[in-house]
């Protein structure tokens, strides 16, 4: 055993920085972390196919750009305002049956393909949209249960790489399918939702018993949830997920318009998506040292350039432009729901449907709206419409809450039963 004198002699050896990467490290072998990131990886797989429908479908049902964006609007639509309900459900009930969840959107979605009509493409779609809204909050709960608290920013955002990456990968997926099967190649797209499905539901035997459900009765008192600070990161969220939702989804199109294949621009919509998945860790450790408010800030401001560049030169810059894009947009949605969490003390699901669904719900509005200024103007003009949205996010950003208001704000003493004072933390949720 070292004596103190030499602890002393050698201060260095105690620096914290060699510890950093087993800390990475020890978060990747979180088994339980990587079952939800598998999940989640799964689950976003079938959003990003979505745009690859817009081309088959508009030329089978003879639509316009704004009608065809109502096919994200369903999906995205239901699954953000669903979200919040199941967030209060996992609260309360638990979520030892998330598996379920996924079951049923690859169901749903295998069958889109196969629909007779425009209309019930629609309701297939929001069908579709239900599973993706039960498993989020259910997801970031569980993960919220099993990330260590001094790993927080990065496991979470190890965690949200898992959609990301879905999404990224889900083009690719979706041309293989539909060049080999035109739109009934959507049926092929059941098969990796129902086989991680039920490996999910055999691993939530044990996940799920990490979750600290809330009392039903008011057992527990909860603390005050900060109004303005939540409608502050809710604010962001939506602005910034209308941005990447829009651009994301009118990627196809424009390209197709202006005379690519699937061939460039399911790499180029990939790109955007991957080099987003790529930045999301890394932005998590940047966190865990420097702060959110700074980073969220920094990546605002430079998002804005990055956007017009993409909307200016088309073609191979694109690939350039797309990856800044995707790498400035990686810190906002696990450091936002890491915020929310913490903000809504003993609300971890309601928060996680709050974040990932009302905030969502701007980019599945957005996506018409993208549309109908396409269909007004082009659609390389809509694509700068969007340098306009993320300035917006510039002053959302400014407004978020420092590192040291958060800790004031969750700091404070919820009354138990009894008159007994209860810290904010000890009702996190299972954190």
């Amino acid at each position: 055993m070292a004596t103190p004198s030499a602890t002393l002699s050698k201060p260095h050896e105690s620096a914290p920085a060699p510890k950093q990467a087993p800390r990475l490290i020890e978060v990747i072998r979180n088994r339980p972390l990587m079952t939800l990131m598998g999940g989640h990886f799964t689950v976003d797989m079938y959003v990003g196919v979505l745009p690859l429908l817009y081309p088959l479908v508009t030329e089978k049902y003879d639509l316009s750009l704004k009608t065809v964006g109502l096919i994200s609007l369903a999906y995205s639509g239901m699954s953000s305002i669903s979200q919040p309900l199941f967030g209060w459900i996992a609260d309360r009930y638990g979520t030892r049956l998330i598996g379920l969840a996924l079951m049923w959107t690859a169901g749903t979605f295998a069958v889109m393909g196969f629909a007779p009509s425009f209309p019930v493409l629609l309701l297939l779609a929001a069908l579709s949209g239900i599973g993706s809204g039960a498993y989020h909050p259910m997801g970031a709960l569980n993960a919220a249960a099993v990330i260590p608290e001094r790993q927080r920013n990065t496991a979470m955002s190890v965690y949200v790489t898992g959609g990301t990456l879905g999404v990224a990968v889900g083009p690719l997926v979706g041309a293989a399918a539909f060049a080999l099967f035109d739109l009934p190649g959507t049926a092929l797209l059941v098969i990796p939702g129902v086989a991680f499905s039920v490996w999910m539901l055999f691993e939530m035997r044990t996940i799920s018993q990490r979750i600290q459900r809330r009392p039903r009765h008011g057992a527990v008192a909860l603390p005050p949830v900060p109004i303005g600070p939540i409608a502050v990161v809710i604010g962001l969220m939506m602005l910034r997920s209308w941005t990447q939702f829009g651009i994301q989804a009118f990627i196809p199109t424009w390209y197709e318009e202006l005379g690519y294949s699937a061939s460039f621009y399911s790499p180029l919509a990939t790109t955007l998506l991957l080099t987003s998945a790529l930045g999301t860790v890394g932005s998590g450790s940047l966190a865990d040292k420097h702060g959110r408010r700074v980073l969220l800030i920094i990546s605002s401001v430079l998002s804005v350039p990055s956007i017009l560049l993409f909307a200016q030169f088309p073609g191979w810059p694109g690939f350039i432009s797309a990856a800044m894009i995707g790498f400035l947009a990686a810190s906002t949605g696990p450091l936002l729901l890491v915020i929310a969490q913490q903000l809504m003390a003993g609300r971890a699901g309601m928060a996680s449907g709050l974040i990932l669904g009302i905030g969502f719900v701007m980019g599945a509005i957005g996506i018409p709206v993208m549309g109908a200024i396409a269909d007004a103007t082009g659609i390389q003009n809509a694509m700068r419409f969007q340098a306009i949205v993320a300035a917006g996010t510039i002053i959302l950003a400014w407004l978020l809450p420092t590192e040291e208001r958060i800790r004031e704000l969750t700091a404070r003493q919820a009354p138990a039963p009894g008159g007994q004072a209860v810290p904010a933390d000890a009702t996190s949720g299972g954190r």
